[in-house]
């Protein structure tokens, strides 16, 4: 057969799977919303179809747990009015770097991944097989990193600009530079164990490393005790002291167990000597944790100590687009903006918010807006506003001082503009989480030291002028209502 007549056999084939998979849209797209269709069923990518076995892709792993629950029986009956009483479908998740095929057809639309976790989970793997404790030279039989945590999406912002950078030079260089050990610290949910898993990950794929083990420190410590039980304690502790680059999520869980902290005191002291990478996390400094041995703490504090913040208001945006869009699911703007002005906390509560806010638009057919998004945020957040936006904010001030909203963006030096624009400055920086980049942006492309300049002049002036500070808590007061 020549190239060509195999290249004209691959687009027939093609074309097939498409007109399979179209037909099975048209029957799904009469039994659905337009909205439940255009989010759960258009994203779907026909792959190929071998007789009467049909391989699809979803874009995630949310995706397809969604599809999974909540469409289960309109699939099965679906592909089977299609291809027959044989038909099987297999999916593939594009997020996976090694997508897994999950089978979903005859006995139930779709096989579900937390059965497989479950199936894996009842062998035992506390700890490595006797023989794996000898053989150091090979990789060991599971690392225990996640491949969906990468450094591609993790979003990078000023409150975790130092923790991300320092984790990325250790993953291109373990061992090799002066960051050893690395010490994340942060709150709950601000994505720790998301660039520590991003480290082991990619010096792994990038060949700089052999032998890499992610372990939480409760995991450590069950079994460092069933070693001890089953008088392993020698090749629990060898294995451990062999790995390439060790990873320990956290570490502050040590806190009062002596053994398995003199246990991890030599380890650490063995791989740090041998050159190893060591790479830890905790809920604070090392210096502030309790219930740790002095000399623990020592090593600890010996390398690098990096600190994740609460993002900022542009980093929980970004972070909101990009999981919108890993999910398929389109977010209008000022959704997202009026999600992230009142999510503040961590990284995990505003995915929760984004995950719950896609069920209630999916399962009550309703269009995503800022109505449907405040009637969400209230089951997970004590006090919800509205968000103030700088456009709000300039519209309002010059309401109130009576000037044409464009001058506040022009290079005009009226006395009049330029106290209106100082004035809607100062509230932007106080009503918003906007950055001094950001407010000088919409003030004309202003630089940032013109809006410090500003904030500081009414803030002189309301020190000095009791009828000036009534006017401006009468437009902060007003600009808070608007909100409302």
């Amino acid at each position: 057969m020549s190239l060509q007549e195999v290249a004209q056999d691959a687009v027939q084939v093609n074309a097939e799977v498409q007109r399979v998979w179209d037909a099975c849209l048209a029957a799904i797209h009469n039994r659905v919303t337009s909205l439940s269709f255009k989010t759960w069923f258009q994203p779907i990518v026909p792959l190929k179809l071998v007789h009467e076995e049909l391989t699809v892709q979803v874009p995630s792993q949310f995706f397809y747990d969604w599809v999974e629950q909540h469409y289960n029986s309109l699939i099965r009956e679906t592909i089977t009015s299609v291809l027959g009483d044989n038909a099987r479908l297999y999916y593939s998740i594009a997020a996976d770097e090694s997508p897994a095929e999950f089978d979903p057809l005859p006995q139930s639309a779709v096989v579900s991944n937390q059965r497989r976790d479950a199936q894996s989970a009842s062998a035992p793997s506390s700890f490595l097989p006797r023989s794996a404790f000898r053989q150091t030279d090979q990789l060991p039989a599971q690392s225990n990193l996640n491949p969906r945590y990468t450094f591609d999406n993790f979003i990078k912002g000023d409150s975790n600009q130092l923790a991300r950078a320092a984790a990325l030079a250790v993953a291109n260089n373990p061992g090799g530079t002066s960051f050893n050990p690395v010490v994340v610290y942060g709150g709950t949910g601000l994505g720790k164990t998301h660039l520590m898993h991003a480290l082991g990950n990619h010096a792994i794929a990038m060949g700089k490393t052999r032998r890499v083990v992610y372990v939480s420190s409760e995991k450590f410590t069950i079994e460092f005790v069933e070693a001890i039980q089953a008088d392993r304690v020698n090749e629990f502790s060898h294995f451990y002291r062999s790995v390439d680059l060790l990873i320990v999520d956290d570490i502050q869980f040590f806190s009062g167990k002596e053994k398995t902290q003199d246990n991890f005191f030599h380890t650490f002291n063995t791989l740090y000597q041998l050159g190893k990478q060591i790479v830890l996390s905790s809920d604070l400094p090392p210096k502030e944790l309790k219930g740790l041995d002095e000399r623990l703490i020592s090593r600890f504090q010996s390398g690098l100590t990096a600190d994740i913040q609460p993002p900022d208001l542009e980093t929980r945006i970004a972070i909101l687009r990009k999981k919108s869009e890993d999910n398929s699911f389109e977010l209008p703007p000022d959704v997202i903006d009026f999600i992230a002005a009142n999510v503040t906390s961590n990284i995990r509560e505003l995915e929760g918010c984004l995950i719950s806010l896609i069920a209630r638009a999916s399962l009550d057919s309703r269009d995503v807006n800022i109505e449907l998004a405040r009637e969400v945020l209230r089951m997970i957040v004590n006090d919800v506003k509205s968000p103030v936006n700088i456009d709000q904010i300039q519209r309002l001030v010059c309401e109130f001082y009576d000037i044409p909203e464009d001058l506040l963006r022009a290079k005009t030096r009226k006395q009049e503009v330029v106290s209106a624009r100082q004035i809607a400055m100062y509230l932007a920086k106080e009503l918003t989480n906007s950055s001094l980049k950001t407010i000088g942006l919409h003030f004309g492309g202003r630089d940032h030291s013109t809006v410090i300049h500003a904030c500081q002049s009414i803030q002189d002036r309301l020190g000095n002028d009791s009828s000036f500070k009534q006017n401006i808590e009468q437009l902060r007061r007003r600009i808070e209502m608007s909100g409302r």
